[in-house]
C-alpha cells in the first residue's frame, strides 16, 4: 500500500533544520510520497476570516493534511515553546469546517540548537493537538541537539544515533498508518 507523508516545519527557512528533519524522516519512513506544507499564510484574524473567509493558503494546508495517509511535524523551540508560525497554523486548521487530523497518524519531532534538541517544544505542541484528535505515535522522543551539525551536505543525518531513533519513530508511524488504514 502506498503512503503519503506531509511534513509540516514550524521553521518558514527552506534549509532549516526542522525542514531538513522532515525530509530525512521521509526518506527513512519509504514514503511513496512525500510533500512539505507552506505556512508563510497570514496571521489569524477574525475580521479577515470575518470577511473574506479562510485564506487559499490555509484551505491547501487542510487539503494537503486530508490527503495524507500520515503528518510529520517538526519544531524548533523558541523560549520553550513552539514557533508562533506553527501555532498561527493550528489556529488557522482549527477554523476550518473539515477536521482533517482526528485519527491522522502523526509524528512529532523537533531540531534545536541547544542540547535537548527542542523537546520542550514537543511538550507544548502535544498540549495544542488535543483539539484536533491526531493519533499521536508514541515511540521515543525525537530532539535533534546541535541541529546545525546534525547533518552532512546532502541532508542526511551524521550520526548513527539519530538514524536509529528517527528510524524507530518512523517505523512506529507506519504502524500506525496501517492499523489506520485497516480500521477505516
Amino acid at each position: 500500500m502506498p503512503h503519503k507523508l506531509l511534513g509540516i516545519s514550524g521553521a518558514l527557512r527552506k534549509d532549516s533544520t526542522n525542514s531538513k528533519l522532515l525530509r530525512e524522516a521521509a526518506r527513512l519512513y519509504g514514503a511513496d510520497s512525500y510533500a512539505e506544507a507552506n505556512l508563510n499564510i497570514p496571521l489569524y484574524d477574525g475580521d479577515l476570516e470575518s470577511s473574506s473567509g479562510l485564506p487559499d493558503e490555509v484551505n491547501r494546508l487542510v487539503q494537503q493534511i486530508a490527503e495524507a495517509d500520515a503528518v510529520l511535524i517538526s519544531t524548533p523551540e523558541y523560549n520553550g515553546a513552539i514557533t508562533g508560525v506553527l501555532k498561527n497554523a493550528l489556529d488557522w486548521i482549527s477554523r476550518h469546517s473539515e477536521k482533517p487530523m482526528v485519527g491522522k497518524p502523526t509524528a512529532l519531532m523537533s531540531a534545536a540548537a541547544g542540547r535537548t534538541g527542542g523537546v520542550r517544544a514537543q511538550t507544548m505542541l502535544r498540549t495544542c493537538l488535543v483539539a484536533f484528535r491526531p493519533r499521536i505515535t508514541l515511540a521515543p522522543e525525537v530532539g535533534i541537539a546541535d541541529s546545525g551539525n546534525a547533518f552532512d551536505d546532502t541532508g542526511q543525518f551524521v550520526s548513527e544515533r539519530y538514524v536509529a531513533s528517527v528510524s524507530t519513530l518512523m517505523d512506529a508511524l507506519k504502524t500506525d498508518v496501517e492499523q489506520s488504514s485497516t480500521n477505516t
